[in-house]
């Protein structure tokens, strides 16, 4: 309802205000937002069909919630957008510590308010934005800091024995009554301290240190976990479990194109700020799909621990390393615009290997080795999408490459460093026979600098077929024959069949 000029109690009961539940007027403005056709989770981008509507019944059933889902799934950002279903204001009395409802004030404060000043009893209007309260859960979390505790120090100052309602400290849920309260990570918190929710989630009030005093509070609680929390770190204790109304299974993006809409809302791409030193840098789409590709194959990969999940920061900060190595370039070779290269991909491994948790096996490849194998198992896969397989021989797909595997396996390579200027690196790459011809048959790039980059994919996308050799160092790649690059590593020790275990190696040998 929206808010009135009443300023006392007279005014407010004058007015016809009526004063709902916090979750009677989230229903009614959700219900009004739903009719009217508006947005109510802007930039929430996946979950139209799944999270968002069960959310929304939720509250229309008036309901508490968790929501349960791995890391990077937009739960606190969700949780954070519940405010926007409040009134714009609503009235309490005014210098009350609980947010007190004129009409029916629940503490002794409040009514001795009241009673002493009856219609002129003053109020203020409370807005939207200071209804919401939010709590971490973490291990040294006590009773005292969520509900409240006796203050000894309040109690020497004004008198008052500890059997006296006034020498409560409230804590933060009893602070944010008439409001929506969350918990993040909420089996962290420790089991008696759980135990303490218990009546709040049931019977909505409190009770402090065995006090005979009753708080009824009105609050929607709200609370978050990791489903690895329910068996590992924390433990959610099943009364509890069995209060919260509503438990919202959250998910990763379902396909490429959703998670190129969440990197780009949620990563800083437009980095121009007027300065003599900006840089244009320009994304080709196959890179994005190749970031987000990352994602998914890591979210499949028997290195990483599922458990945990793959978080779509992953995406947002390995986007944001990717246009920053290409402006590096750029401002090395002096140039003010520039694409960004397969040879890039190599600098978004910092943004994986800070964000992935690796299982047991995992730890033996290495971090850095798992975050490349990562990036190269991404580019296999999207490369596809627009050139012919080059694993495909019984249709023809590799026949596309002919020409470009005769000129490596005629002795020839190429050498491409990292901080390369755009003339030397399409020159280095015009080298190779039929390269620029492949390119050009099978996609349409709409520059020389978009040419050279998906020249460079291409070769790249050999080379995870076991088509092209590749030798890698500080700041340079060399592309050369696969046979060449193969028998290099032995040495004088020779080779033997356990060294080939590729089909397509004995082919070529």
């Amino acid at each position: 309802m929206a808010p009135t000029d009443a300023s006392t109690l007279g005014e407010l009961k004058e007015s016809g205000y009526t004063v709902r539940t916090v979750k009677e007027e989230l229903r009614a403005n959700l219900m009004a937002k739903l009719r009217a056709g508006d947005d109510v989770f802007p930039g929430i981008v996946g979950y139209d069909r799944t999270v968002i509507p069960q959310i929304q019944n939720a509250i229309l059933a008036k309901h508490d919630i968790i929501l349960l889902g791995l890391r990077g799934q937009a739960k606190s950002r969700i949780i954070r957008m519940l405010p926007r279903l409040l009134d714009d204001a609503i009235p309490v009395l005014k210098d009350t510590p609980l947010n007190e409802n004129p009409f029916n004030p629940i503490t002794k404060q409040g009514r001795e308010m009241v009673e002493e000043h009856g219609d002129d009893a003053p109020i203020d209007w409370l807005p939207r934005s200071e209804r919401y309260g939010e709590k971490l859960a973490t291990p040294d979390t006590t009773i005292a800091d969520l509900i409240g505790d006796i203050d000894p120090i309040k109690a020497a100052n004004l008198r008052l024995t500890y059997a006296d309602e006034e020498v409560i400290h409230f804590g933060i849920i009893p602070r944010t009554n008439r409001g929506v309260f969350a918990i993040n990570e909420l089996p962290d918190l420790q089991p008696r301290i759980q135990v303490g929710l218990l009546n709040i989630m049931e019977e909505q009030d409190i009770q402090i240190r065995g006090f005979n005093v009753r708080f009824p509070l009105d609050v929607m609680m709200v609370f978050s976990a990791n489903p690895e929390d329910y068996t590992s770190r924390g433990n959610l204790i099943t009364p509890l479990k069995d209060r919260i109304d509503s438990q919202i299974i959250t998910h990763y993006p379902k396909s490429i194109d959703l998670g190129i809409e969440i990197t780009e809302q949620e990563a800083w791409q437009d980095r121009a700020n007027g300065a003599d030193e900006d840089v244009d840098v320009h994304i080709p789409h196959v890179f994005r799909e190749i970031i987000e590709q990352i994602a998914f194959e890591a979210r499949e990969s028997e290195y990483i621990d599922q458990m945990s999940g793959v978080s779509v920061r992953v995406t947002r900060a390995a986007l944001e390393d990717l246009i920053s190595a290409a402006e590096r370039r750029a401002l090395l070779n002096g140039e003010d615009e520039t694409t960004v290269r397969v040879s890039d991909l190599i600098q978004v491994e910092p943004a994986i290997t800070g964000k992935v948790e690796l299982v047991y096996e995992g730890e033996q490849e290495g971090a850095q080795n798992v975050a490349l194998n990562l990036i190269g198992r991404a580019v296999k896969e999207i490369f596809t999408d627009y050139f012919p397989d080059p694993s495909d021989k019984e249709k023809g797909g590799r026949d596309a490459y002919s020409k470009v595997l005769n000129w490596f396996a005629n002795g020839n390579e190429v050498e491409l460093e990292q901080d390369m200027d755009f003339t030397t690196y399409a020159q280095t790459l015009d080298q190779i026979d039929g390269l620029k011809e492949v390119v050009e048959t099978h996609t349409s790039p709409s520059s020389p600098s978009d040419t050279a980059a998906v020249m460079e994919l291409v070769l790249e996308a050999l080379h995870q077929n076991s088509l092209v050799g590749k030798e890698v160092s500080d700041g340079e790649q060399t592309y050369n024959d696969i046979m060449g690059s193969m028998l290099s590593g032995f040495g004088d020790g020779g080779f033997s069949e356990d060294d080939f275990d590729d089909e397509d190696d004995w082919d070529r040998l």
